[in-house]
């Protein structure tokens, strides 16, 4: 375990190797599970305030859902979560050449929005769960990722290397450059 304020940081993100591999799996982080992904308060006000923007790449049965329950659920615990289809997959998903893909960071990436995705999806295959004061990030093993594990063996590609952009996004520069110090790695 790696404390750096403010997270306790599982060695898995060290140790492990990891690089999504969408080709194999298809994209089933997005279509599996028994809940969506969680949300943060901010990101339902801008799901709700570019949501227009989104839904034309998303699915019918998915604008269906958001207008039937709106731009978010909840799960289990009583947390914000992305609602799903039917029981199954995310509401703001779409599928391109056989590959389940997110309508939300499609939306980004034509410059329609100005964000992302939203941030566990970002840092997926990590969880960020809270401890008193503390916030634990833990790498959450899932069989649907076996393949980008394969895959970082492969490229010899660390999950924290393989989370650069998301964990930056999350902690900022100066935090995740404290990490590769205290990593002992680049």
């Amino acid at each position: 375990m790696i404390s750096l304020p403010p997270a306790l940081i599982s060695d898995d993100l060290k140790e492990l190797f990891f690089c999504c591999d969408m080709e194999q799996c298809k994209g089933a982080c997005c279509v599996e599970g028994d809940a969506g992904a969680p949300l943060e308060e901010e990101e339902i006000s801008l799901l709700d305030d570019y949501l227009d923007e989104i839904k034309p790449f998303m699915t019918p049965a998915g604008i269906e859902e958001i207008e039937r329950i709106g731009i978010f659920d909840y799960d289990a615990e009583g947390r914000f979560v992305t609602p799903l289809i039917e029981g199954m997959e995310c509401a703001y998903i779409f599928f391109e050449e056989g590959l389940a893909r997110c309508a939300i960071e499609k939306a980004y990436q034509e410059n329609k929005i100005p964000f992302p995705k939203p941030l566990s999806c970002h840092l997926y295959p990590v969880r960020i769960s809270s401890i008193g004061n503390e916030e634990a990030v833990n790498y959450h093993k899932w069989y649907i990722c076996q393949p980008a594990v394969e895959n970082g063996h492969r490229n010899k590609i660390r999950l924290y290397q393989f989370l650069k952009e998301a964990l930056i996004r999350k902690y900022g520069e100066v935090w995740y450059g404290e990490l590769i110090r205290l990593l002992g790695r680049p």
